[in-house]
């Protein structure tokens, strides 16, 4: 594990999965590529940038090859308002070698491991020619790390990994599975810095939370998970606008405050903030709410809570090395 420093001030950290759009319940489509998403970005930027926030916008293949949508980023990290990281949709990413209609390929760590390092070389060069900086941040898309992902990393350069999501299982989709991670950083064997998304239980047995909440997910056809979030008694949270109210991200923030954390961060879809780009903003007035909801937020964070933005690059510098944990289970 990586141990954070306990006067380490209070810190909220933003990663932007920045993609294409795209119908999420349709099959997984190569031509889907429309990153018109991208121009509305301002609308939260300017909450981060109001409260001295750097979000780490991580894009993928469609994104990195848009003269708009690289206009439009390229000129916000030049002026230091944001870091450009590295974002792998391998069904939009050349070399297209895969069976695209298999939704497990979705995940990339589940290519081959030829495949997989391919795509992501070309992602990091299309990166590193368009922006004039080598990507040192990764979030595999679909969370999809594998048991090569980190090896790639290594190899092109990269330095830090926001793919894994703690307590969360997405084995029945065909990808891997956190369900024993904790919401703490930790060192790969490899020497890559894994931060993980901010993710925690709130209710009246949270504190049991990483032991039960298992229990209760695999009971399949029961639906304990909800039963027991809508009793008060546990519910997990994950630490974004998308899917949660904001009261809920608020009990998270207090909760985990309560158990000494003091680095956050707040993940969601740039595709979110185009009506229709995504299913939590379907309409112009769901879009709008989820903006409001990253500004009511950033403002409890910061006012009430006396926190402080930051870059992701900056959590490089605030750890001490201990052991690494387990890598994730995969689906088989």
């Amino acid at each position: 594990m990586l141990n954070v420093n306990p006067d380490q001030p209070l810190r909220l950290a933003v990663v932007v999965d920045t993609e294409e759009e795209f119908d999420w319940s349709a099959p997984f489509d190569r031509q889907a590529v429309s990153v018109e998403n991208i121009r509305h970005q301002t609308l939260a930027q300017r909450v981060f940038d109001r409260y001295g926030i750097v979000p780490a916008y991580v894009i993928d293949h469609p994104v990195a090859t848009s003269d708009m949508a690289v206009s439009v980023l390229r000129a916000m990290a030049e002026a230091g308002r944001c870091e450009i990281g590295a974002h792998l949709h391998p069904w939009v990413n050349p070399p297209h070698a895969e069976d695209v209609a298999d939704p497990r390929n979705s995940f990339p760590g589940n290519l081959p491991a030829e495949l997989e390092g391919q795509k992501l070389a070309v992602l990091t060069e299309t990166i590193a020619r368009r922006f004039g900086l080598r990507p040192d941040l990764y979030k595999a898309g679909r969370h999809g790390i594998g048991p090569n992902t980190w090896g790639h990393l290594a190899r092109l350069g990269y330095h830090m990994d926001v793919s894994t999501v703690p307590y969360t299982d997405f084995s029945p989709k065909g990808g891997p599975d956190f369900s024993a991670f904790r919401d703490e950083p930790f060192l790969t064997p490899q020497r890559i810095q894994a931060w993980p998304v901010t993710v925690g239980f709130t209710g009246k047995m949270r504190r049991w939370g990483d032991t039960l909440y298992p229990r209760l997910a695999r009971a399949e056809g029961l639906r304990l998970p909800g039963l027991a979030a809508r009793l008060g008694l546990l519910e997990r949270v994950r630490l974004s606008p998308e899917g949660h109210r904001l009261e809920e991200l608020k009990r998270l923030v207090r909760a985990r405050l309560a158990a000494g954390q003091r680095l956050f961060m707040l993940t969601y879809h740039s595709s979110s903030l185009l009506p229709g780009g995504s299913p939590y903003a379907r309409d112009v007035a769901e879009r709008d709410a989820l903006v409001r909801r990253i500004e009511a937020f950033s403002t409890f964070f910061m006012e009430e809570c006396g926190g402080r933005g930051m870059a992701v690059s900056e959590l490089r510098g605030m750890l001490a090395v201990t052991e690494p944990p387990s890598p994730p289970r995969r689906a088989v």
